[in-house]
């Protein structure tokens, strides 16, 4: 750089921790976009995916991550896979798209 200091450069464990402040602002973002959406289609959720979404939140809020086992995510994300899964059934069902099957037949 030709004029004045040259930036800080960051350190590993503040990059983890931008990483998951990062992912904590995402899955934020997409839980509370699937309440607005589900609220402004009309569409009933029930009760159990109502929870689930608030209590997702409520984790993420408190803990930055909405699991603790490692197993279940990768250490960078803030919602396991079964989670992040979960929300994306939610937000599909509020705008009105198909449930896709997890399981797909095989042409044969």
């Amino acid at each position: 750089m030709p004029f004045g200091k040259a930036p800080k450069r960051k350190t590993p464990k503040e990059m983890r921790e931008a990483e998951r402040e990062h992912a904590k602002r995402v899955a934020l973002k997409v839980l509370r976009k699937a309440k607005k959406l589900a609220g402004a289609s009309g569409v009933k959720l029930s009760d159990w995916e109502g929870e689930f979404l608030g209590s997702v939140e409520e984790r993420l809020e408190t803990y930055g991550r909405a699991f603790g086992d490692p197993e279940k995510g990768s250490p960078s994300s803030s919602l396991s896979i079964r989670q992040t899964v979960k929300v994306k059934e939610i937000v599909a069902k509020a705008s009105g798209k198909p449930r896709k099957s997890r399981f797909r037949r095989c042409a044969g």
